[in-house]
Parts: C-alpha cells; structure tokens; sequence
C-alpha cells in the first residue's frame, strides 16, 4: 500500500499549562498510536491512502501532528491527532461519502484535550458550478449549531462563497469571500459580519516560489480597526514511505495594542466668587464748631459811701 505525503498541514494551538518530560512523551506516544490505528483501519481495506507528518514551530512551542486517511467504494476516511509541547493531545475523525453525482455528505468527531467532544455532519450538493453545504455541530452539552454555505465558480480560476453559522443561542455570524487564482499564486478577500453588525475583514495570499515551496501571508482586521498580519512558508519532501511536511511559521504576529481610549478629564464646575456686597463708607464727619459762649457780668447795685477814715487815713465819699 503506498502512502502519499499531504500538503495542507494541521496546525492546532493549545494554552500553555504546566509541562513534564513525561506527559510530553505521553501525548506521543497516543499520537503515535492514534495514527497507527488509524493507518490500519482505514488502509486495510482501502484502494488509495495517504498519511501526513506536521511539525509547527510557534512561540508557544513545538507541535507534532499526524493524520492518515483513505478512499474507496466511494467513500473517503481521515484520522489523525496532534500533540502539544506541555502534553496536550487533541484527536479529528471524519467521513466524507459520495452518494449520487454531485451529492456528498460528511460526519466526524473532534475531540479536545479534556476528553469533551464535537460531533459534526453535513450534506453537500455540486451541480452548475456551485456547490452548497448544510450541516450541524453538536458540542458535549448537546446544543446545536447549524452552518450553510455555498462556493461558486464564477470564472476560470475565480471563485467567490458566502455562508452563515448560527450557534445555540440564536446568533447568526455571516461570511462572504472570493478567490482568485493564477499563474502560480492565488489570493482569497472576505468578511464575517456578527449578528450585531460588527465585521472583521480578512485577506491572504498563497504562491508557489519552487516545486514543493509556498509562501503564505495573511492579513485580518476587527471590529476595532486594528489589524494582526503573518506569513510564512509551507515545504513538504513530495511522497515518501510515512510522509513528511515541515511548516515554517513565521515570527510572532505583531500584535496591534487596541486603541488608547480617551477618558475626557471631568468638567470643571465654575464656582463664581461670592458676591461683592458695597458697603458705602461712612458718611463724611460733621464739623461742628464751639459755641461761643458771650458771659457778661452781672451789673451790681451802685452805693453811694461818705467820706470816712480808715485809721489815720480820710477816704472821700464816692460811689461804689
């Protein structure tokens, strides 16, 4: 049975939390046999499979994954898991079945790093140049979310899509995009719009630079206008025995720092001065000059005195 090497490599962050040398070896070792079960399974009775090798290099560490599918009878399986640099292991399952021309439908479980699952199902119908899909997601709890979307050809090369997500609650988030394809790069523009008229604007690019090379950069701006680019480049080693791709990420996305928010100072209350109260000043003093007081004497009686001594001396008469 031959393997092929698959050139859309899985890339699947987890948080960090506490790391051990064993748990690391423990996540892969399932991986390892998650994917040998499944190369088993789904190779022993298949006419064509193919396998898959990943390493990502992210800021967070490295990330080992691994997925194995095959096709026949119509019907085409994939199985794979992917490994954490602290321990985590996440696992995707799915089925996708050819029932008439032009007619598909798909179903698989995506299972996290606590054991909680997600169970996925969809139908897909291709017929003048469109395709359009419905499908559900069922998450642990049992609520329900449904998806719907179409791609359209609507020139060589040239393909535009649109769709919605509605989650449990009742929220639809809408998206729309178009791609454009030729000579050796292609370059995808879209818009998801959230049920509260919010909309953030994404972009990419893919070219191929050499046989088995791609450069990939991409560009997504939110609701608050600011804007997280990336690129990098994709190289695989073309088909070999267990399949090998190696994805080269780029340096840490620069991320924005969302927009300072101008807290306006509190108004400043104006406090008027008290009133001046005019006091006038005292009235002006009033002069008032002495009075002048006229004291005339007292007219006393005249009395007539005779002549007299007074010892040895004679006074004359006269009046007195």
């Amino acid at each position: 049975m031959n393997t092929r090497s698959f050139a859309r490599p899985t890339i699947v962050a987890f948080p960090a939390f506490a790391a051990t040398t064993a748990s690391v070896r423990d996540a892969l070792r399932k991986l390892v046999l998650a994917a040998t079960v499944a190369m088993l399974a789904l190779g022993s009775a298949s006419a064509f499979a193919w396998s898959q090798h990943g390493t990502a290099y992210t800021s967070r560490g490295t990330y080992n994954g691994a997925r194995y599918g095959s096709c026949g009878g119509g019907s085409c399986s994939h199985a794979g898991g992917v490994a954490g640099p602290y321990g985590g292991f996440a696992t995707n399952t799915g089925t996708v079945t050819r029932n008439a021309p032009g007619e598909f439908s798909n179903s698989g479980t995506a299972t996290g790093r606590y054991g909680n699952s997600v169970q996925h199902a969809g139908d897909t119908n291709c017929a003048g140049g469109t395709c359009s899909h419905t499908g559900t997601l069922t998450g642990p709890d049992g609520k329900t979310a449904s998806t719907s979307g179409d791609v359209t050809r609507t020139a060589p090369g040239q393909y535009s899509s649109s769709g919605s997500i509605t989650g449990s609650n009742g929220n639809t988030v809408d998206h729309s995009a178009s791609t454009n394809c030729a000579g050796a790069s292609c370059s995808r523009s879209g818009t998801v719009t959230g049920s509260d008229g919010g909309a953030v604007y994404h972009s990419g690019t893919a070219t191929r630079v050499a046989p088995g090379v791609v450069t990939t950069s991409t560009s997504a701006t939110g609701t608050l206008g600011n804007t997280v680019t990336t690129s990098g480049t994709i190289t695989t080693t073309g088909v070999v025995t267990t399949g090998s791709t190696t994805v080269v990420v780029a340096p840490k996305p620069v991320v924005v720092a969302p927009p300072v928010v101008y807290v306006p100072p509190p108004p400043v209350v104006y406090v008027p001065p008290p009133p001046v109260v005019y006091a006038p000043p005292p009235p002006p003093a009033v002069y008032v000059a002495p009075r002048v007081v006229y004291m005339t004497p007292v007219p006393r009686p005249v009395v007539w005195i005779p002549g007299h001594w007074v010892g040895n001396v004679w006074v004359v008469a006269h009046w007195s």
